[in-house]
């Protein structure tokens, strides 16, 4: 895992669903995984293309921290208008820099970086203060930190077996992202693609 400047995020285009690439699924962590800091998790895939790739644990919840109790420190005022949800480790890359994971009736035509004819990413103050208006996202979760691969790496962790794939084929697969307990995740994503983790356990044993 690299660290990528933010700069570089903002440069992928508004059309990320390349063929071959990954963005916009699901990478579910396998018995094969080596890391530690991935061990169960499930990453939302914002950016995938040939120079790098970037996704959003969703998983991880930082222990009693939701958005009610960040923005008074991000100076923000006032009340979140929808859920107030669990704010999340996002990955081990910037992990002061806040990432707002949202559904697209509300974008930052400056900073928001469109995923999916549905969602969007956004790291600027203006999606913070929005939460907290009548314009808010309906479906918003900010993570501190993202998970970042540089050219090829993750192609090559996969080949090693270390990542599933769960694809996202409509705004009700999303839900994973926004609902539910965090602990159920891995499990909820596996069953997506028919897998149990009792398999995945028994295949690992006999590879």
């Amino acid at each position: 895992m690299v660290a990528h400047t933010h700069s570089n995020i903002g440069k992928i285009h508004d059309t990320v669903h390349e063929d071959g690439y990954l963005a916009g699924q699901l990478l579910i962590a396998s018995p094969a995984m080596m890391d530690k800091r991935f061990h169960n998790t499930v990453i939302y895939m914002c950016v995938h293309d040939a120079e790098q790739a970037m996704g959003i644990i969703i998983n991880r919840p930082k222990p009693d921290l939701k958005l009610s109790s960040m923005l008074p420190h991000l100076n923000v005022k006032g009340s979140v208008t929808y859920e107030d949800t669990q704010v999340l480790y996002g990955g081990p890359v910037e992990t002061e820099r806040g990432f707002v994971l949202h559904s697209r009736d509300f974008t930052d035509p400056k900073n928001s970086l469109p995923l999916s004819d549905t969602l969007a990413l956004t790291t600027s103050k203006s999606v913070l203060s929005a939460l907290t208006k009548a314009h808010a996202p309906k479906r918003a979760v900010l993570a501190l930190g993202y998970a970042g691969w540089q050219s090829g790496q993750l192609e090559a962790e996969i080949m090693r077996n270390s990542w599933l794939v769960a694809p996202i084929t409509s705004e009700a697969d999303e839900d994973i992202i926004f609902t539910g307990e965090p602990r159920h995740k891995w499990k909820q994503a596996l069953a997506e693609i028919g897998i149990t983790p009792e398999f995945l356990s028994a295949a690992a044993g006999s590879a």
